[in-house]
């Protein structure tokens, strides 16, 4: 039999530093793992999330889409209020992207929102209307990587594809000893190569669900559940005391720090929203105009709205995170002295405050928004 050795773990049956299993066989190793998996998920694996329990892949895509780097409990409102205003693609794909995002607003990421909006479009263009069976063809949509291409065509198809989300990294970096960076293409490769030989013969959807319940429940990245974990006799990370350090984190950068100022220009109980620009954060959601904390404030009234107007008051500064830096925002509420422009042009919208915070605003505008005393504005 083979060992093949994948960087510093091993997918064999011989001792190594990093694999300690005596089965007979490559095949008996990960058939032991993968119906450990199974019957673990069909015995404490979750059941009763309402994307489950079908086979209508347009629920799934939604859901997994949702799901990407979004913990399930902040998913499940905004799954079931997307899908009563979104019931099929055909909805999704004739609706504008206008009449999306307010559904998305909140739940952050959101080129997910308009990838999910273009692939609707592509499905009605190119595939009549029908979610593709076709794994390429999945794959190819908006938006739509490797891991989650297969995890649809696992739970909506029956294909036996190999998922490697986040969590599943996780395991499998545990698992089998893998060192380095996961987001490096050569450790990410080994986790593949992993993942793809692991995977079952039969019951692919309770395999998947169950990996992916494992990481989310169990393999938690801090204070995992070791002993509850269904392989945990074979986990040669919590063998040698690792479970830690494994995933290994890549060079720790000090997170960069920004800071702007939003402007709350509030007349006649409505406030003043502009759109942001399609990419980039909260691409194409509306909201405060934004400037330089040091820019003259006045100035850029007038230049850029046609107003002039009185700072009535500094709000309080409002705290946000995002992946790659964290963010300071410095509201200050305007009460314009006289209107030259009344927003007519595009990208400028007045609205009253009651239909700003149902708006696709990001979700530091819409806590400044409610911050305000609505009865002084209205």
């Amino acid at each position: 039999m083979t060992i093949v050795f994948v960087g510093n773990s091993c997918v064999g049956i011989e001792k190594t530093a990093c694999y300690h299993h005596q089965e007979s066989s490559t095949l008996s190793v990960m058939s032991a793992f993968a119906k450990k998996i199974i019957t673990w998920q069909k015995r404490e694996g979750r059941h009763d999330l309402p994307w489950q329990n079908t086979r209508d892949p347009y629920r799934i895509w939604l859901s997994e889409v949702m799901l990407q780097q979004t913990q399930v409990a902040a998913v499940v409102p905004y799954y079931e209020r997307f899908l009563g205003r979104f019931p099929d693609i055909a909805s999704l794909a004739a609706a504008s992207l206008d009449d999306v995002m307010p559904f998305w607003a909140g739940l952050g990421y959101y080129a997910r929102a308009r990838n999910l909006h273009r692939g609707a479009q592509q499905i009605m263009a190119d595939h009549n209307g029908i979610f593709p069976k076709d794994f390429d063809a999945i794959h190819a949509l908006s938006g739509i990587g490797r891991s989650t291409a297969a995890a649809i065509s696992a739970f909506a198809f029956g294909e036996r594809r190999a998922i490697l989300d986040g969590n599943v990294k996780r395991v499998f970096a545990r698992h089998f000893c893998v060192e380095g960076d996961v987001k490096s293409k050569s450790v990410e490769d080994q986790l593949w190569l992993l993942a793809e030989v692991n995977l079952p013969r039969t019951e692919i959807e309770s395999y998947t669900q169950g990996l992916m319940d494992l990481g989310a429940t169990l393999c938690k990245r801090s204070q995992p559940s070791c002993l509850l974990c269904p392989v945990h006799k074979s986990c040669i990370a919590l063998e040698q005391g690792r479970v830690e350090m494994l995933p290994a984190k890549g060079n720790v950068r000090e997170m960069p720090h920004r800071q702007t100022r939003m402007l709350v220009i509030i007349s006649s109980g409505e406030v003043l929203l502009e759109r942001r620009p399609p990419t980039g954060i909260w691409g194409g959601l509306w909201s405060l105009p934004e400037l330089p904390v040091e820019a003259d404030i006045f100035k850029t009234l007038h230049s850029r709205y046609g107003l002039t107007g009185r700072t009535t008051r500094e709000m309080v500064r409002v705290e946000h995170g995002f992946t790659h830096f964290s963010l300071s925002i410095f509201p200050v509420e305007i009460t314009p002295t006289k209107i030259l422009l009344r927003a007519m042009e595009p990208g400028l919208i007045w609205l009253n405050l009651d239909d700003a915070l149902n708006a696709a605003i990001p979700a530091p505008v819409k806590r400044i928004l409610k911050s305000l005393n609505s009865s002084t504005h209205i």
